[in-house]
């Protein structure tokens, strides 16, 4: 259920928000009516977008996510999943700053590991839509120190040989702890030495989206379309994609509707172009020619004239 949430005029003002597009700062303000008491909320774009933008069908899924991925750059929002459930939550970072719940309702959604749990990371871990789970491991026992040839620590009376090294405390970890174990080399569904998977299987082809194709579009313009476009756009390759139709002659004529400059509705007809060109036929007809008077007219005309 939507909440009354307070918005102060600093808001305004705010460097955060101002390197977001506006619609990416509306969708913002729209979380803090929809997030529960304690700043978290799924992260389904889908959703959003029906909650906070249903009298704007031209601003829809795609280009929620868009804005949610802004907000996660710049650390306005951190993504992440929870550790029981494996589901998709957000948290609205600065939410318990500028919200002051009287009496707040209990817990709704997990706890985020990165700001409750009090590992805080450099960026939120699912800012970039890729990584799905935090990389931090748990915290290994201490090997022994190597010796080196130094001179010994001297100890301090009453303090006994302390020999393991120094350990952090927990709140001053900025970075990810080390694996233990090595590098990761990827899911660990399956064994790394079976012949279906692990380091040395193939990758797999990953198949183009939507999201993707418009993402491309919008990186070969000079300078980002409007959000409408981007919208129009969208969905017309994704229906383009529903019919089986191969990425390559999408981006084919994605790329003749931006050199003509063209409206998104032509996209069809320019993919169809891209898959079906032009060809000449046999039997065309020939082009006709400008009429000229004959040379000799008497011979031309049979002396008709």
């Amino acid at each position: 259920m939507a909440r009354i949430r307070t918005i102060k005029p600093e808001a305004f003002s705010s460097e955060s928000l101002a390197a977001v597009s506006i619609t990416a700062e509306r969708t913002f303000f729209g979380l803090l009516t929809q997030a529960d008491d304690h700043g978290r909320f799924r992260d389904q774009s889908a959703v959003i977008a029906g909650l906070l933008w249903s009298l704007r069908p031209e601003h829809g899924p795609i280009e929620v996510e868009d804005d949610l991925t802004q907000l996660a750059g710049n650390e306005l929002i951190c993504r992440y999943e929870g550790e029981e459930d494996g589901k998709r939550y957000l948290h609205i970072v600065t939410f318990s700053k500028h919200q002051k719940v009287n009496r707040p309702s209990g817990v709704r959604h997990p706890n985020c590991p990165y700001h409750d749990g009090g590992r805080v990371p450099l960026t939120s871990p699912l800012a970039q839509g890729g990584l799905r789970e935090p990389s931090v491991h748990h915290q290994a026992p201490a090997p022994e120190p190597a010796p080196h040839a130094t001179s010994p620590i001297p100890v301090s009376a009453g303090q006994g040989g302390f020999s393991e090294p120094s350990v952090q405390h927990q709140g001053e970890v900025r970075e990810p702890a080390p694996s233990p174990h090595g590098p990761d080399l990827g899911p660990r569904i399956m064994d790394l030495g079976s012949p279906l998977g692990g380091a040395s299987a193939p990758a797999t082809p990953q198949t183009a989206t939507a999201q993707q194709l418009v993402a491309e579009y919008a990186a070969a313009c000079g300078k980002r379309p409007p959000g409408k476009v981007l919208g129009h756009v969208g969905r017309e390759i994704s229906k383009l994609l529903h019919e089986g139709i191969d990425p390559d002659h999408i981006r084919a004529g994605v790329d003749r509707m931006r050199l003509k400059s063209l409206y998104p509705s032509l996209l069809p007809s320019l993919v169809n172009e891209a898959m079906n060109p032009p060809q000449a036929t046999a039997g065309a007809r020939r082009a006709p020619q400008p009429y000229t008077n004959p040379v000799d007219a008497e011979a031309a005309y049979g002396g008709q004239l």
